[in-house]
């Protein structure tokens, strides 16, 4: 891939991003699709640099529900391993039967201790196992807490319901052409005073080197006082943007990356909410615009918002932008 030797001498690159400015030193893309830092931490032991709380509240609900229930399930099954080989004559009430028999009733002993539920049939006889049902079912205890302080957690976690379009593209805007992106929200919450802030990362040519440049782009609203339908985030390609002159070509064979910081305040939450995300030049339609997601209803009573509409754009004409005065004058 070849790199922009000269850039905008009118667009003032930004040094406090935080991102790296060494292009060899960096792999992949700035930020991940999800707007997570594309970083990978290592020096230390993996336990160390694990947050085991912010990592149960961030996963995926399957994978949060599958942990928990194979914790469940291992634990149940290394204790009624133990009261099997404790000698299930060790417990009062515990029905006779072939050996699988006997392990199964160990395991739901163990359930039911473990979960304190105690159903009573099956007790235990004797101060070892008893001692054993006691700890399991302190462990059970203090195991429910810490799962029902995760549940919680991840319920009332504040959330920004924002959907990004998956492509960003370069489409006609008045007399020029703008970088236009589309956000919008998929829940029936409220987010008032929404800001947007974009960052260009470009790899470019300095000095025989490749090094990373940042840039903040200016947007034609920063903020809208409520996000209730979709919003068309825009950054005009003016003679002091990074993007300026910028061709197809230059596009596709130059690595860079637009970062998209949205910042709302949730009216559920009564709290700020943020969302990020990126795109790549790779992710970017050059010539397009979109087409509205949202109309009437058949009543004409209710404005319907339509998400799958998201990413739904049109090919446009933008030629007229990179002729020379007097073509376009002509043309």
């Amino acid at each position: 891939m070849s790199l922009i030797r000269k850039l905008n001498i009118k667009a003032k690159a930004e040094i406090n991003t935080g991102f790296g400015v060494n292009s060899s030193d960096y792999g992949g893309r700035f930020t991940k699709k999800n707007g997570e830092a594309n970083v990978e931490k290592h020096g230390i032991p993996f336990l160390e640099r694990i947050s085991w709380f912010h990592t149960m509240l961030s996963i995926r609900t399957w994978k949060f529900l599958f942990i928990i229930v194979t914790f469940f399930i291992t634990v149940n099954l290394l204790f009624g391993i133990v009261y099997y080989f404790m000698g299930t004559e060790h417990f009062y009430g515990l029905k006779n039967g072939t050996e699988w028999e006997k392990f199964w009733e160990a395991f739901f002993f163990s359930t039911q201790t473990f979960t304190t539920v105690g159903y009573g049939r099956v007790s235990p006889g004797g101060f070892t196992t008893s001692a054993v049902a006691a700890f399991e079912a302190l462990l059970g205890l203090l195991t429910f807490s810490l799962a029902t302080g995760l549940f919680y957690g991840r319920f009332s976690k504040p959330k920004a319901y924002i959907k990004f379009s998956p492509n960003a593209i370069i489409a006609p805007y008045k007399n020029i052409t703008a970088l236009m992106l589309r956000i919008a929200p998929f829940k029936n919450a409220t987010l008032t005073e929404a800001e947007a802030k974009l960052t260009l990362g470009m790899t470019v040519e300095e000095n025989d080197k490749a090094v990373n440049k940042f840039f903040t782009l200016d947007l034609e609203y920063e903020k809208v006082n409520a996000l209730n339908l979709s919003w068309t985030i825009v950054h005009p390609i003016t003679e002091n943007s990074p993007l300026y002159n910028f061709t197809a070509a230059d596009y596709a064979n130059t690595r860079g990356e637009i970062i998209i910081f949205i910042k709302a305040f949730d009216d559920m939450f009564s709290n700020t909410v943020v969302k990020r995300s990126s795109y790549t030049f790779n992710e970017l339609v050059f010539g397009a615009k979109f087409i509205p997601m949202y109309h009437s209803n058949t009543k004409g009573n209710k404005t319907v918002l339509d998400l799958s509409r998201l990413n739904n754009f049109i090919e446009a004409d933008i030629s007229y932008a990179f002729l020379e005065p007097t073509q376009a004058i002509n043309s």
